[in-house]
């Protein structure tokens, strides 16, 4: 494994040189502010933001900024490695903007080192980093439904990411399976035995007793009494009692799994973190909040309050460790979590995929647990919030009469429309390897639906929209994907030699020059998303890819190339982006078939 330093980064560390020798000593390693330009490979703003603090016009600090990086220029050695400078041309545009252009040569060897690395010269930068991610967390006897797509499909991103970027990755998946919902839950099953809800259909069997187990306990006072009674039972390690929850925890596993599996998460059963795991922590964590006076009795419970966190009508807000009755609330299992996570799993970073909604509860967390010493302050901990998933009338997704939508009834349903898309094509694929394509575009279909729009904004489910075979969508980029891979094919089964050398002296067209720009972007945006947690930022990238190879496919010849050496280049273009998409959608979790 080899590391190779982006184009970009090369440019800005050429043009900060130059800045640095034309810029008085204290304002050495001025941010160049180097981006990508339509008008030239790059540009860079750094002299024009910067010349106000010299007393200089900008545009003649860009001409002398110039005139260093064209002194510094030399021809590049075609054999070279790629170095952690670059020359460019550079033009002074504007009231003082640098276009920077880079040699045919560099872009050439850049690719050639790209594709001799088998992680596309992408090193591992945060080795040493151990990252606990929070996400999923579904109910155990409820089945998975449409709300817990986002927290589901975004953490799993993010696990990818940086466990692809060399951090240690700890999944958990903090289930809830313990609390008085059982007591009541258990308590009708074994009232009612004739209602069997073990077999296929446990989830949906499981939902059903538990609502008619809520509608017995608000009618039913002698029941919720026996409910409670059960509850006592359950915490206290009664036999039968334990044994009827775990098959529940064991029926829901299997169901979560099975979900799981469909949707390509990397969660496992060996990832689970229940929240009955810390039952019998909740006590000493409310006794040390009492002892170090961070938790007060308010009103007959034990809560903690945050510096300047108030309600609506000015009175401070608590975080409730533990209630009137007895019991203990969320943020006592969330203080035993952290505390956990942060001694036993030594995580230096801790990420919370939780919906919007919980940003308050969170924020109260995290500075109780500072307080009390729980959570050092070289360790972070983050709220990743998202945004909710619409309906078509711009309200939380329902059922027509207004029910959770089942998260295994949405998947079927973009499955069965990427198949009703596939088969309007002329795909040539066995009807067991269309099953397969199918599959793999309806779930990547809703995958990258979420993905792809901003982490904490809604977004409309619009299945029709979603597995569209145009347009920023799962479906296109694993065509894209299917192409590379097919003229990959057809150029082996014509006898040509896939992977030969890349010739650098040869020119570039502006359509290889934007792609090969566009595929040294992997590494920056992976850095990207590692550091802002927005995988839409991912999904992006690997739109614009996938547009840019169109472009070069429409206007470069590569089969029917003239020239030999000309082939061999483009083929080593085709290549790049076919690894380069087949990790970027790995990377979201999406299947890259090499044939639609």
């Amino acid at each position: 494994m080899s590391h190779v330093v982006a184009i970009k980064d090369q440019v800005e560390a050429a043009v900060r040189a130059a800045l640095t020798e034309v810029l008085p000593a204290e304002l050495a390693g001025t941010d160049p502010v180097v981006r990508r330009s339509d008008r030239a490979d790059f540009q860079a703003n750094g002299p024009l933001a910067v010349a106000k603090r010299v007393g200089r016009a900008p545009r003649d600090l860009a001409t002398a900024t110039a005139d260093r990086l064209s002194a510094a220029r030399t021809e590049p050695d075609p054999g070279a490695e790629p170095a952690a400078g670059t020359p460019v041309t550079p033009e002074v545009s504007g009231p003082g903007f640098l276009n920077l252009t880079v040699p045919a040569a560099t872009l050439w060897r850049q690719v050639a080192a790209r594709l001799a690395d088998e992680n596309l010269g992408i090193t591992p930068m945060r080795t040493g980093e151990r990252t606990v991610i929070d996400y999923s967390a579904p109910n155990v006897a409820k089945e998975m439904h449409v709300g817990h797509l986002r927290s589901t499909i975004i953490g799993d991103t993010l696990a990818r990411v940086l466990a692809h970027l060399g951090s240690t990755v700890i999944r958990q998946n903090h289930v809830g399976d313990w609390g008085t919902q059982f007591g009541m839950l258990i308590q009708y099953i074994d009232e009612h035995p004739e209602q069997s809800w073990q077999g296929e259909a446990s989830m949906s069997a499981l939902d059903a007793l538990y609502r008619a187990a809520r509608a017995e306990f608000t009618a039913d006072p002698a029941f919720a009494d026996r409910a409670r009674a059960r509850v006592v039972a359950l915490q206290s390690g009664d036999a039968a009692t334990l044994a009827t929850w775990r098959e529940l925890v064991a029926e829901s596993e299997a169901a979560f799994q099975a979900v799981y599996d469909r949707l390509g998460i990397l969660l496992t059963p060996a990832d689970a973190d229940g929240e009955s795991r810390y039952n019998a922590d909740l006590q000493g964590v409310v006794d040390e909040l009492v002892d170090q006076r961070i938790a007060v009795d308010s009103d007959g419970a034990l809560c903690a309050f945050t510096e300047g966190v108030v309600g609506p009508d000015g009175d401070p807000v608590p975080l409730i460790v533990r209630k009137k009755d007895g019991g203990f609330g969320y943020a006592a299992t969330d203080l035993a979590t952290l505390r956990l996570r942060v001694e036993e799993y030594r995580a230096t970073r801790i990420l919370y995929v939780v919906d919007a909604r919980q940003a308050l509860h969170f924020r109260m967390v995290f500075d109780v647990a500072r307080r009390a010493g729980w959570l050092p302050d070289d360790v972070a901990a983050t709220h990743v919030p998202f945004g909710t998933v619409l309906g078509a009338d711009g309200k939380p997704f329902k059922t027509r009469d207004g029910g959770t939508v089942r998260l295994n009834d949405l998947l079927d349903q973009a499955v069965e429309r990427a198949r009703a898309e596939l088969a309007e094509k002329d795909h040539g694929l066995t009807p067991a390897e269309f099953e397969r394509v199918a599959q793999a575009a309806g779930i990547g279909a809703v995958k990258y639906a979420d993905l792809s729009n901003t982490r904490t904004k809604d977004y409309v489910f619009d299945v029709d929209r979603m597995v569209a075979l145009n347009g920023n969508t799962g479906v296109y980029l694993q065509y894209a994907h299917a192409r590379v891979r097919s003229i990959l094919r057809k150029a082996a089964d014509a006898g040509v030699a896939i992977g030969r050398p890349i010739d650098p002296a040869l020119p570039l067209h502006p359509a290889e020059r934007a792609l090969a720009l566009t595929l040294d972007e992997l590494s920056v945006t992976l850095d990207d998303v590692a550091g802002t947690l927005e995988p839409h930022r991912l999904a992006g990238y690997l739109f614009g890819l996938a547009r840019a190879y169109t472009e070069f496919y429409d206007q470069c010849p590569v089969l029917r190339a003239d020239d030999d050496g000309v082939r061999a280049n483009r083929l080593a273009l085709c290549e790049l982006t076919g690894r380069t998409l087949a990790t970027g959608l790995d990377l979201l979790g999406l299947a890259a078939p090499d044939r639609m």
